[in-house]
């Protein structure tokens, strides 16, 4: 299994979150209308998609700070955990970014319907910013000696580390959703796609 040095992987993983803010700031100007568009029947828009990625980091952030507290001083390299490395890679797109292994969301984090688009985003944003602060401190943790509990079962806990890889891979999956459904939405309105055009 591949290890890590610590602050590069905290680096990267920071990048990684720059880059969903970008994103996301630059669709802030968009017609509120088109991003609340869904671009097939049964298949989420823009907001549903960040309302989903919002139900996850509303529990991971106030999970990992309290992980980051008992922290004891940082290591040099990070291995992985074995649970934690495979979940993360099962959630990873593909470096063509793609996504291969489909996956239901449990329901209580389906998105609701009908979400107030400008809120979602400002939510959003909030936790991104609010989670680029916590990788900023696990730079000073040892991330591989302290857990944090899952969603699925607060009584299955992984490493910190692996639940940071874990939770930006997911919001990396969704953002391929994002752009698939700007995409179809984008070609509904010009009359390029058929409206049902299937979208991950």
């Amino acid at each position: 299994m591949k290890k890590f040095n610590s602050t590069e992987l905290l680096d990267q993983l920071q990048s990684d979150v720059r880059q969903m803010i970008l994103r996301v700031n630059q669709l802030k100007s968009a017609d509120p209308g088109f991003l609340l568009e869904q671009p097939a029947p049964g298949k989420w828009s823009v907001v549903e998609v960040l309302g989903h990625l919002n139900s996850y980091t509303t529990y991971y952030l106030v999970a990992i700070e309290n992980s980051l507290k008992n922290g004891k001083p940082a290591r040099e390299i990070y291995k992985p955990g074995f649970i934690g490395d495979y979940f993360t890679k099962l959630m990873q797109p593909t470096e063509r970014g793609e996504v291969k292994n489909k996956m239901k969301s449990p329901k209580n984090h389906r998105p609701a319907r009908h979400l107030d688009s400008a809120p979602v985003i400002k939510t959003f944003l909030e936790h991104q910013h609010r989670l680029l602060d916590l990788l900023e401190q696990a730079k000073s943790v040892d991330i591989g000696g302290i857990k944090t509990p899952i969603t699925i079962s607060r009584f299955i806990k992984l490493k910190t580390g692996d639940v940071l890889r874990f939770l930006i891979a997911h919001e990396q999956r969704h953002f391929v959703q994002i752009e698939n459904a700007l995409t179809a939405i984008s070609g509904f309105r010009s009359g390029k796609y058929p409206a049902a055009l299937p979208v991950v």
